[in-house]
Formats: C-alpha cells, structure tokens, sequence
C-alpha cells in the first residue's frame, strides 16, 4: 500500500467501481499522487484530478515515472518564480528562502525549501515556524513535488494542512505565441477567454484568488474586442493597480513591491474606447530565460472576446525580443476550464507543488 513517501511520485490504482453477478469490476488510474489521508488519496491524471476513497482501492503502487524534468531544473524554476514575485521581508535557512508580504498572497508568505537548510529537517521547520511567528503570520511552507516529498512528510507527521494541488505549468515561447495568436485569429477554439467556462484561478497558499492568472468567460456585452488597444507600459496605471487592488481586497505597499521590484517588468493595459477592460503582467527573471505570466484580468464587459490570450500574446512578444526563451504560470489543478486553455495555447506541467498551513 502507499506511504506518505510516495506522495509526488508516479502510481497506478487499480480501484473498484462496481459489483456485476456477485464479482468486483475494477478501473485503473494512471497519474501523480498530491495527497494521501486516511480516507483518501488525489492523483493528477492526464484528464484531471481524481480523487479515490481509500475503501475502493484494491491495489496501488509507484511505477516509474514519465520524463520528468530534473531536480536542478525545478530549483532553477522555482528561484525564476520567486524572482518575478518578490516578496520585500525575506529570509534564509541554508538555501531555504523564507517570505513575507504583509499577508499579501500565500506565495509571498511562505517558505520554499529547495536546497539544504544548513540544519536538520525537524530544526528547519521549527525555525520556519518561529520566524513566521516573529513577524504575527500563520506559518506556510510550499513544497514542489517531488523535490520536497521529504519536507512534506515531516509536516504531515506534525499535523500540517494542505491546499489545493498547484500546477506549475511551462511553455516555450515561440509555441505560445503561435498559438495565441492563432486562437485571437479564430483557427482554434475562439469561444471567449476560457473557451465558454468560468475560470478562477486561486491561491492556495493564501485560500484566496491569486495574481496568477485569473481569466474569466463570462458573458458580456461588447466592447469592441477586436479593436481593443493593448498597451504595454513599465509601471502599472492607477487604473490598472485599482483593478488589481479589487481583486485582492486591497493593495499594501508590500503588494506594490512585489508587483514592481523586478528589473524586468511589463504591465499590460487593454482599452476599449477609452476604458481599461483588461489586464496583465509578464516578468523576465531567471538569469533572462523565463518570462512569467501573472494577474492576467478580464473585467466583466469584455469577456468571451479573446482579451486574456491578447494579453499573453503581447507579454510573449516582449519577453522574446528581451531574450526569453520560456513563459511559466501557475495555476490550480482543479481549475479544469484554466488548465484547458492553458494546454490550447501550448503548455505542460512542469511540476507540482502543495502549500501546506501550520495548525492552529
């Protein structure tokens, strides 16, 4: 049977789902295991998250997993991220980096441990605990899996919680804005911003929707889509820092920083007659290759008009004449109708990661 080792791993489950004349009929599931409790366990499948009841899981193993990229390839990604989200209180144990924003947004309130913590894995989460408590914050750790399966282990041994899986998903440039600009020209599925469903990506360090990537289609009247304007411009407007201060509940100076303390930063404006309807971000940042895609929003009136993909059309334009290569994004796995959109305009997941909530 599974452990909590084997959380971030490849398995297969063979699980019941039925009883024809008396006898058994099983189903089997092929995906990365992100959670094992008591009752259940999650596996990220190719068509989405399963979630089986143990009691109806008759067999379950590790098998050995599909290329996966290397664990230097997701340090290297993960050190790209917190570069383009840079929280301004931040700390180091070993090569664990420990951040804070004011509350603003889990991924700038957490610890990533990547790397040695120059210390024990106990003392370390000890330390993690303390320095959170210093500051008046809960205490969240992320864990890219596999990487930081062993780190994961340790917190549920000490009754951490967990948040929705997210996907960290990757694309090369020159693909994305193919394919962008491919569905703004209707050659691919043009039935609005995230193909005629709801998209509302949240953050699950924090439990709230996040500055990574929300796109929503819901109807509205139009505003001229295809003659909106999009303006790319090296600090936000007043007009764009209030849309995004709406959607967080509000913007601290520490927001203001980590939206603006990056070297390379472009902040995309979409008007329509004179009125922004929408919204974007992209920062370059690990060492010029990765171009990173966040707060990308649509305001109601103009949704289901191909605005978002606009966006990242023109966020992908910048960061390849800079010298990217790559785009990245995060995004909640359970977020079906996001991660469609996303997989339409050519990216993968990278890897995965949990944020996981010190109890109370």
């Amino acid at each position: 049977m599974l452990r909590q080792q084997d959380v971030g791993h490849r398995i297969v489950v063979r699980r019941i789902v039925g009883i024809r004349e008396g006898r058994p009929q099983f189903s089997d599931a092929l995906g990365d295991l992100v959670e094992l409790s008591e009752t259940h366990l999650t596996l990220a499948t190719a068509q989405g998250q399963l979630r089986v009841p143990v009691a109806q899981v008759h067999r379950a193993k590790r098998v050995p997993p599909t290329r996966r990229p290397t664990a230097a390839a997701v340090v290297a990604l993960e050190r790209a991220a917190d570069e383009a989200w840079p929280a301004p209180t931040r700390g180091r144990l070993g090569d664990w980096l420990l951040r804070s924003a004011e509350g603003w947004t889990g991924r700038a309130n957490s610890a990533l441990p990547i790397g040695d913590p120059d210390r024990p894995l106990a003392a370390a989460v000890d330390a993690v605990q303390r320095w959170y408590a210093e500051l008046g914050q809960p205490a969240l750790v992320n864990t890219p899996l596999p990487l930081a399966a062993p780190v994961g282990a340790e917190l549920d041994a000490r009754g951490w919680g967990t948040r929705p899986p997210t996907l960290v998903q990757t694309a090369p440039l020159p693909r994305l804005a193919s394919a962008s600009a491919d569905e703004h020209c209707g050659t691919a599925t043009d039935q609005g911003d995230a193909g005629g469903a709801p998209i509302d990506t949240a953050d699950p360090a924090s439990g709230t929707p996040d500055a990574h990537a929300r796109i929503d289609a819901a109807a509205g009247a139009p505003v001229g889509g295809s003659s909106a304007v999009v303006d790319l411009a090296a600090a936000p407007s007043d007009e764009w820092l209030a849309i995004a201060a709406g959607r967080k509940g509000g913007l601290p100076e520490a927001a203001r920083h980590v939206l603006t303390a990056v070297d390379q930063v472009r902040f995309a404006h979409v008007y329509a007659d004179g009125t922004l309807v929408a919204i974007g971000r992209g920062t370059v940042t690990g060492q010029g290759r990765w171009l990173g895609l966040s707060l990308i929003e649509v305001l109601p009136v103009a949704r289901r008009q191909g605005l978002a993909r606009r966006v990242i059309n023109e966020l992908a334009d910048w960061g390849a004449s800079g010298g990217a290569t790559h785009a990245f994004l995060q995004v909640e796995q359970r977020n079906e109708a996001a991660v469609a959109l996303y997989r339409r305009l050519g990216f993968v997941t990278h890897h995965t990661y949990l944020t996981r909530v010190a109890p109370h």
